[in-house]
């Protein structure tokens, strides 16, 4: 019962609204399942199946609310859970940032439900993985990954008569590769909709390259350094600053995107002119919900257009508040690239560092986002266009923010997935100029 279609959902939440004696309500919900596969050392350690469903209902008398879930849904359970929700609300203070809830709207279908990543078996989740050590094995180093595949759906349904829903299916897999002195070690992730585009050979092949590769770092000063991040060690960086494309943290003070004396930075230029962030949920390589929470649309927006703000996302109650058009959260998250493969961004830099992958990321600075991390699985120096020899890792302190300043090329653009959130993105490998590498460190 995890994953219920179109006329299955809003069926189910009619008779859940048909209990309700507030003044709105609003039910949603979500069902998710899949499987997975983890192995280490070159053998699998665990496997698994999941399935969950999940029904939510919010009450509201004026500007009181409550909310109850369940995950049983025989007819007692239905009423249940609407006159909790009903109990609570009565219960509950006025919200001073209550909104009313909206009413029919009309929504266009999602791209990202693939049948052939829904039908996946433990079999086919067996079979990638076999193909993940044995070329692991055939490099002589030892493999830790993790793949799993989802298929998921989200309904929304209220009194006033909106619904909305919503399918998709998702599919990730990782790969670390080291060898067995500990002193070389490669990664390499992938996240697509559709699972017939998951190579996790090729994927292995390229993490055990890196592993190998890696081997006998030498130290250099740190320092500023012209760098090449790869789409997975840029993912991991951007995304902290993704998260900062809100109004109202910039409004009250509380992000980057706040501006010196209030209000938030639309229409400044606060990026290197080749910077293009939008968001597209159509978008063929990376299709994402097409509607939001609070049942707005998604469509497709520019953000940062020539290194220029142009847009935050408002929510209803700040859109209200500050007379705008409300302007939803992402699902999704493009950035444009240039015509250069990572190889071609090599051959063009006199001197410079190849970064693989960047981890531990952790926020010193909301204002300017600041961030330190280090670097890991393969770091390499980069001289008169070639890599010359692995060098040992760094932390970093530095902002995307100054990091997309510096912008002096950028490549063709991959799907590349964040390792913090396993969200997948559109990210082009980037060349940036004085990256700031504060200390060294002796993990691989």
């Amino acid at each position: 019962m995890a994953i219920l279609n179109r006329e299955e959902a809003q069926a189910l939440m009619q008779k859940v609204l048909s209990h309700s004696k507030a003044d709105e309500c609003e039910i949603s919900l979500r069902g998710t399942e899949g499987g997975n596969i983890r192995y280490a050392r070159n053998n699998i350690s665990t496997a698994g199946d999941i399935s969950t469903i999940s029904l939510s209902v919010t009450s509201s008398f004026g500007k009181r609310s409550g909310t109850a879930s369940i995950n049983e849904f025989n007819d007692e359970a239905l009423k249940r859970v609407v006159a909790r929700a009903e109990e609570l609300a009565k219960l509950a203070p006025e919200n001073p940032e209550y909104t009313q809830l909206r009413g029919p709207a009309t929504f266009k279908e999602s791209a990202g439900y693939v049948e052939a990543t829904a039908k996946m078996t433990p079999d086919d989740r067996a079979e990638a993985v076999a193909k993940s050590i044995n070329a692991a094995k055939d490099a002589q180093l030892e493999a830790a990954g993790f793949i799993e595949n989802t298929t998921s759906f989200n309904a929304i349904l209220n009194s006033k008569g909106l619904f909305a829903y919503d399918k998709d299916t998702d599919v990730i897999f990782t790969i670390t590769t080291r060898n067995s002195a500990g002193t070389g070690s490669g990664f390499a992730g992938r996240g697509f909709n559709d699972v017939t585009k998951l190579d996790t050979l090729t994927a292995t092949k390229i993490a055990a390259q890196k592993a190998n590769n890696s081997v006998n770092a030498k130290a250099l000063e740190p320092g500023k350094y012209t760098v090449i991040l790869e789409p997975v060690a840029a993912t991991y960086m951007l995304e902290n600053m993704f998260r900062g494309l809100d109004a109202r943290s910039a409004d009250e003070g509380r992000s980057f995107m706040s501006k010196k004396g209030g209000g938030n930075r639309i229409g400044e230029q606060l990026m290197d002119e080749k910077v293009n962030i939008y968001s597209d949920p159509f978008h063929p390589m990376l299709p994402g919900n097409t509607w939001n929470r609070e049942g707005f649309p998604l469509e497709k927006t520019n953000w940062i257009e020539k290194g220029v703000v142009k847009n935050l996302a408002y929510s209803q109650y700040w859109a209200e508040k500050k007379g705008v058009k409300p302007m939803p959260m992402p699902s999704n998250i493009i950035m444009d690239g240039g015509d250069s493969s990572l190889e071609e961004l090599i051959k063009s830099t006199e001197k410079g560092i190849l970064v693989s992958r960047l981890w531990y990321i952790r926020l010193v600075d909301a204002q300017t986002l600041l961030l330190t991390g280090l670097t890991r699985d393969g770091t390499f120096y980069i001289e008169n266009g070639e890599i010359k020899y692995p060098v040992k890792n760094f932390r970093f302190n530095e902002s995307p923010v100054i990091m997309l300043n510096n912008v002096e090329a950028l490549g063709k653009v991959e799907r590349s997935i964040s390792i913090e959130s396993y969200r997948s993105y559109l990210i082009p490998p980037m060349k940036i100029r004085d990256f700031t590498f504060t200390s060294l460190s002796d993990a691989i």
